[in-house]
């Protein structure tokens, strides 16, 4: 029995030395609608691409470009059609609807088309969440299968571990809608009897290391639930040469990636709520100082996600005004932080820390030095201005590949980050309070504000009256 082809770790996929040699046999360079330059594959037809990524009894396409064209394939049509010409490629060309098919022949083409269904059921799982992605897997499952008995528990396998996978994912959308629910509710009593159910985040978790780590813990949790796919989705627009029907347009599938930014922009807002809440000026200094600490330990985590939500939640107007609160800060510690996320030069600071943590990262030893949680707003800009700085086609109506070796190179290395397991124990009590105390909404952050310290100029006082006079009402 041939083995499967192996696949290399996906880390070591995009190194760009190598980013699209084939591991196996080679096609020739220029053939079929494929245009090479320094055997790096520049660009193609999309027919030529598609027939690029069918294996054949002495071909089996390199991972790095299994990975990039079904990344970037979902710009210029669906993934049940690019599902439904693969199968379509493979059954016509191993001749695998032929009764009388020689068992040597599927044995040798066999493996190989298993191979590439179990990266593309494993990598970009929530493409078969479409049923008539499900109908063309199994049908060209199926039909291995049963075209010789040695294939069927590999085949079962296959499916199981999607069908598992997509569960998690279901599950983890009810618990993420729950959350959402629960936190409505608890500022709806907040707006009425403000006193009767606010903790603040000190008596509930006083240590600034422990909250720093369980932060990292949702933002790993949420990080792990985005498909790679999502990067691409968020831009999806109408293919110039697809005269009547919008990719994706309807519905972008970019549901964990705005779950991830939703949390992000809550947690600026609940640093900011618990800074502002405190009536006592101490207390509030207390807090700022307290966050500073968290900020700190998250750099040191390598998470820079919570670290510049942490950072912006300080940063909003109503925070930033509390002169005299800030007067009583040791603010050494908070000023280092700033500089290190400082958005000049292109976030330079960052940047550097940035890879500084990729490669300590890279020759780790526990998951605890693996941890790399980039600063998410910025990664997602950065694949938006890449998408925008070159066209998905060339003139001649070719595919611009190179652009997309570059999209995928982006996208695997955030891959590698977000298998990394979190390694700190998890808190309930601390996790629940994180995702589900209510923070408040900009209008009542200001009034927190100025009734902490009072407005300095006739612009604060006229929004302190109008305030006051909304949430009177």
């Amino acid at each position: 029995q041939e083995r499967m082809p192996q696949t290399p770790p996906f880390a070591a996929m995009l190194d760009s030395s190598s980013y699209n040699r084939n591991l196996y046999q080679s096609k020739e360079d220029n053939c079929g609608g494929l245009y090479y330059h320094d055997n790096n594959l520049l660009s193609g037809s999309l027919e030529a691409l598609i027939q690029h990524l069918v294996p054949s009894v002495d071909y089996y396409p390199d991972r790095t470009y299994i990975f990039t064209f079904l990344l970037s394939s979902r710009l210029f049509m669906h993934p049940y059609e690019l599902m439904a010409k693969v199968c379509h490629l493979c059954v016509e060309q191993q001749r695998l609807s032929e009764p009388g098919l020689d068992k040597n022949q599927i044995r040798k083409i066999a493996p190989r088309i298993l191979q590439l269904l179990t990266e593309w059921t494993e990598t970009f799982p929530y493409d078969f969440r479409d049923e008539r992605m499900m109908r063309n897997l199994k049908e060209l499952a199926q039909r291995i299968a049963s075209s010789d008995e040695m294939y069927r528990k590999n085949v079962q396998q296959l499916l199981q571990n999607l069908i598992r996978k997509l569960a998690t994912v279901s599950q983890y959308e009810e618990v993420l809608a729950k959350i959402n629910a629960t936190s409505t509710d608890h500022l709806m009593v907040l707006k009425t009897k403000p006193q009767s159910i606010q903790r603040d985040i000190i008596t509930v978790c006083s240590d600034p290391y422990a909250l720093a780590q369980q932060l990292t813990h949702i933002e790993l949790e949420r990080l792990n639930y985005i498909g790679p796919e999502e990067f691409v989705q968020a831009f999806v627009q109408k293919d110039p040469l697809d005269n009547d029907k919008n990719c994706y347009g309807d519905r972008k599938k970019t549901r964990n990636l705005e779950a991830y930014v939703e949390w992000f922009n809550r947690l600026s807002y609940l640093v900011a709520t618990e800074i502002c809440m405190p009536v006592k000026k101490k207390h509030r200094a207390r807090v700022i100082e307290y966050f500073t600490d968290v900020a700190r330990e998250c750099f040191n985590i390598g998470n820079f996600n919570s670290l510049m939500a942490i950072i912006s939640g300080m940063n909003m107007s109503p925070v930033s005004r509390l002169k005299k609160t800030w007067a009583k800060v040791k603010t050494a510690k908070f000023d280092i932080l700033e500089h290190q996320m400082d958005p000049s030069s292109n976030f330079y600071n960052y940047r550097t820390a940035l890879r500084g943590a990729a490669q300590r990262s890279l020759t780790a030893h526990s998951n605890r030095e693996k941890i790399v949680i980039p600063f998410f707003s910025l990664l997602i800009k950065d694949i938006y201005f890449l998408n925008e700085g070159s066209a998905n086609r060339l003139p001649n109506g070719h595919v611009n590949f190179e652009k997309f070796w570059e999209l995928a190179k982006q996208v695997s290395e955030f891959m590698t980050w977000k298998q990394v397991e979190c390694p700190f124990e998890r808190d309930r009590k601390i996790l629940q309070y994180l995702l589900t105390v209510p923070v408040f909404s900009d209008d009542a952050l200001y009034l927190a504000s100025y009734e902490s310290e009072s407005p300095e100029n006739h612009i604060e006082k006229d929004r302190w009256k109008t305030l006051r006079f909304v949430s009177e009402v």
